[in-house]
């Protein structure tokens, strides 16, 4: 499974469709481009094994470049495109990478990050960077037949570290060919029906995990990739009509969003084509999820996992319905249900949820946040709280660390703590998540000042300036709180819920 061989079979069929723009890549084009890029990625110095960092925004060139990446043995480290100068060097760095690949519109946020990194390549796509070569241009020239030593590459994406910075999340490269099918690809089979028919909508940006593996995976299968640039709701419904679109990954801000679209626009498109929608990334609101499958019929199903893949749980719409609120039983790995000293607990008593019999767990040049991920057992966790009901579905009940989940986005408050005190008026700060009716949850931070007389409007604003020179905009407070003291334990550790249970109410008042 490769779009090698679908360029043979069936060359002239669309492999992506840029949504926007009505751009088609061909199976044929998809692979003399990806050999092309390989031949490239090699003159460069990349060698099976090495790191390609891709600052890329949606649209044909990611996947033609990730595509390129998979067929020499690269690690293709997919950065968000939102991430400041400071956050993009950091990652660079982190990762080792050798070569970086960036779209030319984000040119200004590259050049201030790469200033002084030395021997880094650079390439720039859809347009020209001075500081930097053109990728497709380079390319191009290259020969279209494949590189002598190919060999599936593997992505590495970004979550926190014990620090609050990213950590990359390495997964050991496949062993086999490259058109070995990945995990994700017969999960995408066996769960959605997935197969050379599929039309796949992909309203969100590949540099997240679900959205880039998915989407390579229907190329795997052969089938279409419609990608949108921005996702807006009720062009996410014109789309499902327009490209009969049979297949879609959501994240619950989406249904949101496209329920609240009055009842003549949602009722204005066929969505007749679809045979199976799925859903993860955040806990989906019962209410939000009932009246989705009100809508789309019990096509609607959902799974929870993590980009490290450790384990993988999954419900269709008709289990979801008979046990509402459930996330499902494990596909991979078996569910294990731990207290805080690793033993196992019973159905209905909630606890960490462990996976054992899952896959390995591996943070990247972070050996601390790697060794506990894995309890006692050597079963793996990444860190949520859940239970089990007596026929082994699962619920969950909190988040990751207090992860801050907002629109389908994971934002860790350790980052952003980190850098509020050290601004020279605050002593301590903590970062929660308040209910948000679209975004599922806000950040806000609650600030302890080294002086109370300065707690108020104006250093409310003065904090509001100096994060935005470090922090991208998704991870901004919304509101900024003030308390004399944080509760910290006497190790440290913030008693993060007791601030989270006392600001509760006043963050979810909209901001003013």
């Amino acid at each position: 499974m490769h779009p090698s061989i679908h360029a043979v079979a069936n060359g002239d069929k669309p492999a992506f469709i840029t949504a926007e723009t009505g751009e088609v890549v061909t199976y044929r084009q998809l692979d003399r481009r990806s050999n092309q890029g390989a031949h490239l990625f090699r003159e460069a110095g990349l060698q099976t094994g090495d790191m390609v960092a891709l600052f890329l925004t949606n649209g044909p060139r990611f996947l033609e470049t990730v595509w390129a990446a998979q067929r020499s043995g690269l690690y293709y480290v997919c950065m968000p495109v939102r991430l400041t100068a400071s956050e993009l060097r950091y990652m660079i760095e982190d990762a080792g990478a050798k070569a970086l690949v960036f779209s030319a519109g984000l040119a200004d946020t590259v050049r201030e990050a790469v200033d002084g990194l030395g021997d880094l390549a650079l390439f720039a796509t859809d347009g020209e960077a001075g500081f930097a070569r053109s990728f497709e241009r380079l390319r191009d020239a290259m020969p279209d037949t494949p590189i002598a030593d190919e060999a599936p590459g593997q992505d590495m994406l970004y979550s926190s570290g014990t620090t609050g910075h990213p950590k990359g999340i390495k997964r050991p490269r496949p062993a086999g060919g490259i058109d070995e099918p990945t995990p994700v690809t017969n999960l995408a089979r066996s769960l959605y029906g997935m197969d050379a028919d599929s039309i796949y909508l992909c309203p969100a940006p590949l540099y997240h995990s679900a959205p880039l593996r998915y989407s390579m995976s229907v190329n795997q299968l052969g089938g279409t990739v419609i990608v949108m640039t921005k996702f807006d709701p009720e062009e996410a419904l014109r789309l499902i009509e327009r490209h009969r679109v049979t297949h879609a990954q959501w994240v619950p801000t989406h249904f949101v969003r496209m329920l609240k679209l009055p009842e003549a626009v949602r009722e204005r498109y066929d969505h007749s084509s679809l045979r199976s929608t799925f859903h993860a990334a955040a806990p989906c609101p019962v209410e939000i999820k009932q009246a989705m499958i009100d809508w789309w019929g019990p096509i609607v199903h959902e799974y929870y996992s993590s980009t490290e893949l450790n384990g993988f749980t999954a419900a269709t719409a008709e289990e979801w319905l008979a046990h509402k609120g459930t996330v499902g039983r494990a596909i991979i790995g078996e569910i294990r249900i731990c207290d805080e000293n690793d033993d196992p607990l019973p159905p209905r008593r909630e606890g960490m949820v462990y996976f054992e019999k899952g896959n390995p767990i591996e943070y990247h040049n972070d050996p601390e946040k790697t060794a506990a991920a894995y309890n006692r057992h050597g079963w793996t966790s990444v860190g949520d709280i859940g239970w089990v009901d007596e026929e082994g579905y699962l619920y969950l009940t909190d988040r990751q660390s207090f992860m801050i989940i907002s629109g389908g986005v994971n934002i860790y408050p350790q980052e952003i703590e980190n850098l509020l005190v050290t601004h020279p008026r605050v002593a301590d700060a903590a970062v929660i998540g308040a209910p948000d009716p679209d975004l599922g949850e806000r950040v806000v931070a609650v600030v302890q000042p080294l002086d109370w007389s300065d707690a108020g409007d104006a250093l409310a604003a003065e904090l509001d300036t100096f994060l935005r020179k470090g922090l991208s905009p998704v991870k901004m407070p919304k509101r900024i709180e003030f308390m004399r003291e944080l509760p910290r334990q006497p190790t440290g550790k913030l008693f993060k819920r007791l601030i989270r249970d006392r600001f509760r109410e006043a963050a979810a008042a909209p901001a003013a």
